[in-house]
């Protein structure tokens, strides 16, 4: 294994919505200045235009979860615990194997680090196969755990929360391999962190749907236009053109002063700019908004993995839930006639943000210092041997 300025880091993430790639540059951005002399590779591993197996799982993915999300709810509750969903999740391995297998040859690494189940999936299939033999490193997104997930040879698993290690020690991951990290974050969140809330004019409300623009933001801004506390809306369509020219269409029948983005990298500007965020409750984007100090209002959540992140945060004091976006009005208004509690929301996602990025990335340096010194004092004995 090579060391410090040799060392070779390859971070596999999939763009399925913007949370995976997110955080794997969190991850990235951190190691750089911890090791900067380090070659860390970030791949996103379906990054594809042309027509292949790759494409089409992307594509099956995301059209399943925004237009059939109860299919991707059963789905999602099908895979959850020990030997169930083992089907799909072993044919999505095997589909991706061999283009993992080339990814891994090229870049020959010292340790792989994935922030997507597929990928890691497939390189779990390589290494029982005897195909590689390098430390697989698996950094959990949300707020539960899935089969998608669960590998006896991925060698680390980093989790956001104590809960999870439960989960994933009933479904048969072997304890000692889990870490409690929290979800890796940019840096930036951290620089615009709210140092302390107020609610200031004019009162700006932050709308999200997650990388891709779902979660029915056209229903969303319109009960929004309806709430008089609300000066101007901002809102971010992601990387979904066909929204963003929708909305923006839509605002200028509005009452409310909006503004519309598509993909931007200045969220962490626009969240410390405002005085709440709705959105729908992907876990990455939740911590983002806990990093900053910014109350949060969730809608329109994906059954399973965004359900239990909606009511993980809204148990901890740093959102609500709309679970019904016809009550989205309601509940956005409730908040901002109540200055005390928005203010509250803030401190309590102060106290509770971790530094998921550091905590993973220094653990991991240490881990593989640890193998090299290991490495080393093995040598030395074989040369005392043959002495």
């Amino acid at each position: 294994m090579n060391r410090d300025d040799q060392r070779k880091i390859l971070i596999v993430s999939a763009s399925i919505g913007s949370g995976h790639m997110q955080a794997a540059r969190a991850i990235e951005e951190y190691w750089k200045i911890k090791e900067p002399q380090a070659t860390i590779s970030h791949v996103d591993f379906l990054d594809t235009e042309t027509l292949s197996v790759e494409h089409l799982i992307k594509g099956t993915y995301i059209k399943m979860i925004d237009v059939f999300p109860m299919l991707y709810d059963m789905i999602y509750r099908a895979s959850k615990g020990e030997k169930r969903g083992t089907v799909m999740q072993t044919v999505v391995s095997y589909l991706l194997k061999n283009r993992m297998l080339k990814l891994i040859q090229q870049e020959n690494p010292d340790v792989i680090v994935f922030t997507h189940p597929f990928p890691c999936g497939a390189a779990s299939v390589l290494k029982r196969q005897g195909h590689i033999d390098v430390p697989l490193v698996a950094i959990l997104t949300d707020f539960s755990s899935h089969q998608f997930w669960l590998y006896p040879q991925v060698d680390t698993y980093f989790v956001a929360t104590e809960g999870m290690v439960a989960e994933m020690t009933e479904a048969g991951i072997d304890g000692a391999k889990i870490r409690v990290s929290g979800i890796p974050v940019r840096r930036a969140f951290f620089r615009d962190t709210i140092k302390d809330y107020e609610m200031k004019n004019p009162i700006k409300v932050l709308v999200m749907g997650g990388g891709l623009g779902l979660g029915s933001l056209e229903t969303a801004l319109q009960h929004l236009d309806r709430v008089e506390a609300i000066d101007e809306i901002t809102v971010v369509t992601g990387q979904n053109t066909s929204l963003y020219e929708s909305l923006v269409t839509l605002s200028t029948s509005m009452h409310t002063k909006t503004t519309v983005y598509g993909y931007t990298s200045n969220i962490s500007e626009l969240m410390q700019s405002s005085t709440l965020l709705v959105t729908k409750p992907g876990a990455l984007t939740c911590m983002e908004a806990v990093t900053i100090g910014l109350p949060m209002v969730f809608f329109n959540a994906i059954p399973g993995q965004e359900e239990a992140n909606a009511k993980l945060l809204e148990s901890r004091g740093c959102a609500r839930w709309a679970r019904d976006i016809h009550n989205l009005e309601d509940v956005v208004t409730a908040l901002l006639i109540n200055p005390v509690r928005l203010k509250e929301m803030s401190e309590t996602s102060h106290q509770w943000h971790v530094d998921g990025a550091a905590n993973i990335v220094d653990d991991l340096i240490y881990m593989l210092d640890s193998a090299d010194d290991k490495e080393i004092d093995t040598t030395y004995e074989k040369i005392g041997t043959i002495l």
